[in-house]
């Protein structure tokens, strides 16, 4: 059995879809497994702020069309950068174990973030950290970074910034842990909505596909990785948006986390809920889609008159 894999060519996304394929192909005896290297339209623009240019979404447009005209039977994407929704006829069939969903941060002297100097410059192109960034330092200098990984990198060793604050999950798929400086709890900097995750996508139909993918779902991570969603979907969450989610197991309980603000960071609202784990996908969804509606303030469906 053979099927084709869609993915980015950046060195991440590289060591992300390969380091899933061999784990698929050591699952499924006979599979092979080929690579369609694909370049989204949020490789091409990497002078504009994603949430300029259409947002994250950018980066599975094209692979989500490999899949529709069937040049590729899957896509393995960084969660995070799935939008809510997606095209009916695909489905996200397997999401397996996450790495490590915290971020991290590393700057040029090796500094923490208590010890950087005022005014000290720090690269990021996420409102999310910006905010959290904001919190704890409202003295830094807070500056919109695009690029790959190790693009990010060498701006600061060059001495463009002096810190850039990036995805433990990327550095350590990459080999590059060791780079981190520190590594942001989630108290600190609480983590992007599918942060450390992927996402395997295929055609709807394609029932041969979805269960090869499925010989390798982690049910932990996928159940938290709902939840996280349902909350990105109840409040239509966006790169224009400070918005994030954490959902993880504590016992036989579900622990979620999450946040949201205005564009420019004011009126933050934080929601936690501690709730028995839950069975399936579907308690999942709702867990995450009430905690939506607590940050945006809306009556609970239950609540609503019938």
């Amino acid at each position: 059995m053979k099927l084709i894999l869609a993915t980015r060519r950046s060195a991440l996304a590289l060591a992300q879809s390969r380091a899933f394929a061999a784990t698929l192909a050591a699952a499924v005896p006979g599979l092979s497994i080929e690579e369609l290297h694909v370049v989204t339209s949020g490789d091409k623009t990497q002078d504009k702020p994603l949430q300029d240019i259409g947002g994250k979404g950018l980066f599975i447009k094209e692979l989500e069309e490999a899949l529709l005209d069937g040049r590729a039977d899957f896509a393995v994407h960084s969660i995070k950068d799935v939008p809510a929704l997606i095209a009916d006829s695909l489905v996200l069939a397997a999401i397996p174990k996450r790495e490590d969903p915290r971020d991290a941060l590393v700057t040029r002297t090796g500094a923490l973030l208590r010890e950087l100097p005022p005014g000290a410059r720090i690269g990021t192109g996420s409102l999310r950290r910006g905010l959290a960034l904001r919190g704890l330092r409202p003295d830094l200098v807070i500056e919109p970074i695009r690029g790959n990984v190790d693009t990010r990198l060498r701006k600061v060793d060059e001495g463009q910034f002096d810190g850039v604050v990036l995805a433990l999950a990327g550095l350590k798929r990459l080999g590059l842990a060791g780079r981190a400086t520190e590594v942001l709890d989630a108290s600190v900097s609480l983590p992007a909505i599918g942060q450390g995750a992927l996402g395997i996508e295929c055609r709807k139909a394609d029932a041969r596909t979805i269960e090869v993918l499925q010989s390798i779902v982690d049910r932990e991570t996928s159940l938290c990785v709902t939840a996280e969603r349902a909350v990105m979907a109840a409040v239509d969450g966006n790169c224009r948006t400070p918005v994030a989610a954490f959902a993880e197991r504590e016992g036989d309980k579900l622990r979620l986390r999450a946040l949201l603000a205005e564009p420019d960071g004011t009126n933050l609202r934080k929601v936690e809920r501690h709730t028995d784990w839950p069975e399936n996908e579907g308690d999942a969804e709702r867990v995450g889609r009430e905690v939506g509606e607590d940050l945006l303030g809306r009556p609970k469906l239950s609540d609503s008159a019938v």
